[in-house]
Formats: C-alpha cells, structure tokens, sequence
C-alpha cells in the first residue's frame, strides 16, 4: 500500500513535495536539506506577502482587512512551523552529541 503526500492549504508550503519512502525505492526522496532550504524559502516569501498586504492597507490600496488578517495569521504559522523544526532539530543533535560511543 502506497501513501501519497499529505499537504493541508496554508499549513505547508505547496511547493515542497514531501518525500514518500516506498520499499521498491529509496533514492526517491527529496533530500532533507533541500526540503529545509525549501520551507525557510517559503516561509521567507509568505512574511514578504503579508509585509506587502500590511503595507497595501495602510496606502489604502486595499480594503479588505480580512485578506491581510489572513495572509498574515499564515505568514506567522509558517513562521513558528519553521521555529519548530528548528527547535526539534537543535534537540537532536544535542541528544545525538550526549550519546555514548
């Protein structure tokens, strides 16, 4: 049985596919420090967009503070996605240095 990629709009960047481990193949996958450099890069575009929103509001270029809400509560939840990421990897790599040889 095969599992495809899971991808919720808004929660990951729809740009990254993400890697399905089968058994048949296991160069298949995208390599982890590319798949890192590509959520910083997302992430990194999203806080432009909702810099960019922020910016059309207060010009009055647009109206519509519901999209800038938006746009901005998912620049800050890509944000803290990555600060996880980062948190958890930090934790393991200091586990794997307290680790016995």
């Amino acid at each position: 049985m095969s599992v495809s990629s899971i991808q919720t709009p808004g929660l990951l960047p729809q740009s990254i596919p993400l890697p399905v481990r089968d058994s048949k193949s296991a160069n298949g996958s995208l390599p982890f420090a590319e798949m890192v450099k590509g959520l910083i890069t997302e992430t990194d575009q999203q806080q432009l967009q909702s810099q960019d929103s922020v910016r059309q509001l207060i010009t009055g270029e647009t109206d519509s503070i519901h999209d800038v809400v938006l746009t901005t509560s998912r620049a800050d939840l890509a944000f803290r996605l990555m600060m996880e990421i980062r948190n958890r990897l930090i934790e393991s790599y200091q586990e794997v240095m307290r680790m016995q040889v």
